[in-house]
């Protein structure tokens, strides 16, 4: 029997229905996504083209750019059309290209969280996720402070970006945990854990890095493709999809040619020969 690789719904807590290929909006900045893109041009095509093909779940970040991100998509979607969610995130400072710092003390999320909701044009964030945890600041600051934007009105459903399970569950008594964004994919499946307590208590999974499957998938990857008729990240996608019900990909591109490539992977089926290669890669 064949596993299925469609583009079905996902339904995110606190937030609503959208289908399971989002986009991910952080490569429409500079080299080391730090500054602008070298394309402007192209990356607004691309986003502009992610929306035409039927996506409606975006993620970006404050730090992407930093700020660039936030204000293309912006520039490129607002008036944003009917069904788009828009996620965002904040807590790390950037220093430089591919230069990340945690910052969760409380008033530094708050300040974050108000320039992006100026960056995009809206009262309220759709999804706002704590980028990374800051280990120097407790846990009940950074989590606490992330409630109080919910209970505001400025953030509709919250989230979090690599953490353990220990770290989901004590967020949970804080607020309800709608989404975790781990890295994620055919040769990292180091938060596979995290992956399986998603599934089993119904919390998005966004997996980041998702195309980024490293030299030892290559081989098996591109065989897998040449004999499906499909594009390396199809399959990559469509095996990451038929992982969990719960997977919520979002590969991201600052080509219109290449976002339209990666969403193909909606009507790739994956036979249970190709599964069972790419389940023992990694």
């Amino acid at each position: 029997m064949a596993t299925a690789a469609t583009t079905d719904t996902i339904t995110i807590k606190d937030l609503g229905t959208v289908t399971r290929l989002g986009y991910g909006a952080m490569r429409i900045t500079g080299r080391g996504i730090w500054g602008e893109p070298a394309d402007p041009e192209g990356a607004r095509a691309a986003v502009r083209r992610a929306v035409e093909l039927g996506v409606d779940f975006i993620d970006t970040a404050d730090s992407y750019g930093p700020e660039v991100s936030e204000r293309i998509i912006a520039e490129v979607l607002h008036p944003y059309p009917a069904g788009l969610r828009i996620a965002t995130k904040a807590g790390q400072v950037r220093t430089g290209p591919n230069k990340w710092i945690p910052v969760g003390r409380a008033e530094y999320l708050r300040q974050q969280l108000e320039m992006s909701l100026r960056r995009l044009q809206v009262d309220e964030i759709d999804l706002f996720q704590l980028h990374r945890i800051d280990p120097k600041v407790e846990l009940a600051e950074q989590f606490g402070e992330l409630a109080a934007f919910q209970r505001e009105g400025k953030a509709r459903a919250l989230g979090l970006s690599q953490v353990s399970i220990a770290q989901i569950e004590e967020a949970s008594t804080h607020f309800t945990v709608a989404s975790v964004q781990n890295r994620y994919n055919l040769a990292d499946r180091s938060s596979q854990d995290v992956l399986d307590y998603c599934t089993a208590h119904e919390i998005a999974f966004i997996p980041w890095a998702p195309l980024d499957a490293g030299k030892l998938a290559n081989d098996v990857v591109d065989a897998a493709a040449q004999r499906l008729g499909a594009t390396a990240a199809q399959v990559t996608l469509a095996w990451l999809l038929q992982r969990s019900p719960m997977m919520l990909p979002i590969p991201g591109s600052s080509s219109a040619a290449h976002v339209a490539d990666n969403l193909g992977a909606a009507s790739l089926t994956l036979d249970e020969q190709t599964v069972a290669e790419l389940d023992a890669v990694g």
